[in-house]
């Protein structure tokens, strides 16, 4: 009976053992099998690249980009005994007031964002902030009731986009352009809208994400080994221009004092360097400030520059008596009728402001007599007058560093052959053109009779701070050398002795040819003008070609009291600024 409960003891012993047994392996096999929430053992960080920058001639950030950041900390994380040392450190590094910290915290809890436009710099230090707190065990872990799991959420420092800075304001604009904002992914990127944003948008946005991947250390942070990856940042290319600021600016500052003066709707200035094309100024009196455009603002949006084509006017005669001249259909001596100041062409009469009997050919250009080189085109036939003036670049693009420029017209040949439209042709209406067409058409007298592109960006500048070069454009000869500085010669007598009077100055070598033209609304000519003076100004060292566009100026309609004066004072802040040295005798 003894050894009968005996065996049943051991019996059942050894069934709980081997129950409990079971119970173990049940338990490692749920264990194993079951879906468990592991930390990763590897872990990523990543970086946006950041859209390059519009530098100038002298060095100066005109548009730079600043990358963006947002501070994220869930309150349930934070140590109720160490939420006073949270606030005064977040504080110091983040440059917010521990009040507006204390304030937001207070207003809701769980997740809170603490700032969504932290700078790069500062939350570089956060990031460390952010390190030095879990270190120090400011935040704590938590355990979901509903699942089981402990975790732990601290201070998060995450990219959320990029801001298009402009330090100089309205400096430069429309010329620079705009932008425009893209969220992708929570993430705010920049495009270009208009102007050198816009033209050199692909080559100004970032080529490469930061990306760095690999095991994690017990914090959550990369150990950088030979196991782990990453790739730099490939920020896009800066765009080097050749306009200086210091000219730029002064310039600026003159075109809104003469805009007022003369009571102009804009008043618009282009200066070029006539041997390479650089384009030191591109100016106008109508600017707006890139990050706070107001709806007053849209009709400025536009660079009028290269985007207004207009009736050029009396400009437009050097060119048409350039052609005669290169074409050997006329000398400079020869004796035109100006037929006392009113000439019947057909159905047409032309007038003339001042009255001439007689007066050389070249006269007619100083003077600027409609009356005289209406004569004197009909010399030339309809085709010769077409492709003379697309030879001069109208009706083509003028440069390639703009976008939307406005290319113009010039009268068919057909309409040419037309006596009537080839004299109003020859001094400047029944055709359209842009300033830099201008610009570029006059660099031909100051260029040996050669027309060049006026080049506005210099060239990039890539990731390791080396220069990537622009090829210049060719030269293109227009008309012979010795027609160029003939017609050089008559421009600087217009100057001396001319309609150009008010541009002279003294030491300096100054040519240049004025013009007035009605301006058109729905197909009739009204009471309204542009005036225009382009030419060039030299020294000894030193070849520019300039141009002014007046638009609509109410204090006269004539180009010698409106856009000479403003050629002179520009001329004057080129001298003081250095880039004219007269040759004056003391």
């Amino acid at each position: 009976m003894k050894n009968q409960n005996k065996s049943k003891k051991i019996f059942l012993l050894y069934a709980l053992i081997s129950i409990g047994f079971l119970i173990f392996l049940s338990v490692m096999l749920l264990t194993v099998l079951k879906s468990r929430h592991l930390p990763s053992l590897y872990t990523k960080n990543s970086s946006k690249a950041q859209r390059g920058s519009i530098i100038s001639a002298d060095g100066f950030h005109i548009a730079t980009t600043k990358k963006l950041y947002k501070a994220i900390v869930n309150t349930h994380y934070i140590d109720p005994q160490k939420m006073e040392l949270f606030v005064e450190l977040f504080s110091i590094y983040s440059g917010i007031s521990s009040k507006n910290i204390k304030k937001k915290l207070s207003k809701r809890k769980g997740v809170v964002v603490l700032s969504y436009n932290i700078p790069e710099k500062r939350a570089q230090y956060l990031k460390k902030l952010a390190y030095e707190l879990r270190r120090y065990n400011v935040f704590v872990e938590r355990k979901n009731p509903r699942t089981g799991q402990t975790t732990l959420h601290g201070l998060s420092v995450i990219e959320s986009g990029e801001s298009r800075e402009y330090p100089y304001g309205n400096l430069m604009t429309p010329l620079i352009g705009y932008p425009h904002k893209l969220e992708e992914n929570g993430y705010t990127y920049i495009k270009g809208v208009k102007g050198l944003e816009k033209r050199f948008d692909m080559a100004l946005s970032a080529r490469q994400n930061e990306l760095s991947q690999g095991k994690r250390d017990v914090n959550g942070y990369i150990i950088l080994n030979k196991e782990s990856f990453s790739k730099p940042n490939i920020n896009g290319l800066d765009i080097k221009i050749n306009i200086p600021v210091g000219l730029q600016i002064r310039v600026e500052k003159m075109l809104d004092s003469m805009k007022e003066q003369l009571k102009a709707k804009q008043i618009i200035i282009v200066i070029m360097n006539s041997r390479n094309g650089k384009v030191i100024t591109m100016a106008s009196s109508n600017r707006f400030f890139p990050k706070d455009i107001k709806r007053s603002d849209y009709p400025f949006l536009n660079s009028a520059i290269s985007e207004y084509s207009f009736e050029p006017g009396s400009v437009v005669k050097t060119l048409t008596f350039a052609l005669l001249l290169d074409k050997g259909l006329v000398n400079p001596y020869d004796l035109v009728n100006g037929h006392n100041g009113r000439f019947k062409i057909g159905r047409k009469v032309i007038t003339d402001e001042h009255k001439f009997d007689w007066l050389s050919a070249e006269n007619v250009i100083v003077h600027s007599s409609n009356i005289g080189i209406a004569q004197l085109v009909q010399k030339l036939s309809g085709v010769e007058l077409n492709e003379g003036y697309k030879s001069f670049g109208f009706t083509k693009k003028s440069t390639n560093d703009l976008i939307y420029e406005k290319v113009g017209s010039v009268p068919s040949a057909k309409r040419l052959n037309n006596e009537i439209y080839k004299a109003t042709s020859s001094y400047g209406y029944g055709m359209r053109v842009n300033l830099l067409q201008l610009i570029r058409a006059y660099s031909a007298f100051n260029n040996n009779g050669r027309i060049i592109t006026p080049k506005i960006v210099s060239n990039f500048i890539d990731a390791r701070g080396q220069n990537i070069p622009i090829e210049s454009e060719k030269q293109i000869q227009v008309i012979k050398s010795s027609t160029a500085n003939r017609i050089k010669k008559i421009l600087i007598k217009t100057v001396n002795e001319g309609t150009g009077e008010k541009a002279k100055i003294d030491g300096l070598i100054i040519g240049g040819k004025t013009g007035t033209a009605h301006i058109v609304e729905n197909g009739q000519y009204i009471n309204k003008y542009n005036t225009a003076f382009l030419g060039f100004t030299n020294d000894k060292r030193k070849k520019y070609t300039m141009g002014v566009v007046v638009i609509q100026p109410k204090s006269s309609q004539f180009a010698a009291q409106t856009a000479v004066p403003v050629y002179k004072k520009a001329v004057d802040i080129m001298v003081e600024e250095g880039y004219l040295k007269p040759d004056v005798v003391e």
